[in-house]
């Protein structure tokens, strides 16, 4: 199922966020500061294919969220190259916001309830759904047939809650084993450890072997948002206004192609 991109409404493209809020003192000081370092210090991650990925063969960054950065950078600072990666695993996310070691993250970091009650979000750049990978010899052809098997995740995201909440609507109870990173769960997945990997299906689709498949089952959006610290919502704010004019030239549909998402 192609993953479809979540359109931003009508009230991202009033003028509140392209006009009036410019002339917050606030919006512009915490812009202002970033540019007079020269610099932009994003968190991202290095295991997640096609969107932040470190790539072996050629030892640099790349997918949607690195280009992301980019297009930030070059906006903020003018020079695409402004910009400071500094590697992030899922639960360090919130913590290296909390400790100031970044201006943003921007990392497969899924908007929810809980997580905006600590740290401001964008509107989403780009959506998913959680899905599921097993061997081709497990038998297993749907979520309905994992009753009783052990489902490996990656520790800090909302895979597991969301597939509780699906197994329960099923009637079927599965168990969970945590790690640390993607690559983690697929070895565990190939060693027989477990018996499914769930997670965004995007990331399961780089990470697919010769003998791994996955199921047909999409359920509960992902959407990820770029994240700031709470208190530095005019910074979001400006975030927001680059987001909606990327999806309204033309910028961010064409990353989403570029990296067949």
């Amino acid at each position: 199922m192609k993953i479809r991109l979540l359109l931003l409404t009508q009230l991202f493209a009033a003028g509140f966020l392209l006009s009036g809020c410019n002339d917050d003192p606030a919006y512009a000081a915490q812009v202002q500061a970033i540019r007079k370092r020269g610099i932009i210090h994003v968190g991202t991650q290095s295991d997640a294919p096609r969107i932040s990925y470190l790539n072996p063969e050629t030892n640099e960054l790349e997918g949607l969220e690195i280009d992301l950065a980019r297009h930030i950078a070059e906006a903020v600072i003018g020079d695409k190259d402004a910009v400071s990666f500094i590697l992030t695993t899922t639960p360090l996310r919130g913590p290296m916001l909390d400790n100031g070691e970044v201006d943003m993250i921007i990392a497969a970091y899924t908007i929810t309830e809980e997580r905006k009650r600590h740290y401001n979000f964008t509107s989403p750049y780009y959506v998913d759904h959680i899905g599921f990978m097993v061997r081709k010899d497990s038998g297993i052809t749907e979520f309905a047939d994992m009753q009783g098997k052990t489902i490996g995740v990656v520790r800090g995201t909302t895979a597991s809650q969301s597939v509780t909440i699906e197994a329960d609507m099923l009637g079927i109870t599965v168990a969970f084993a945590e790690f640390s990173s993607n690559p983690l769960v697929l070895a565990a997945l190939l060693a027989g450890q477990v018996d499914a990997y769930s997670i965004d299906t995007s990331l399961l689709i780089g990470y697919l072997q010769e003998e791994t498949r996955l199921l047909p089952d999409r359920f509960d959006p992902q959407e990820y948002g770029i994240a700031t610290k709470r208190e530095n919502d005019a910074l979001v704010a400006y975030l927001d206004t680059l987001i909606l004019r990327m999806q309204q030239d033309g910028t961010l549909p064409a990353l989403l192609r570029k990296w067949e998402l």
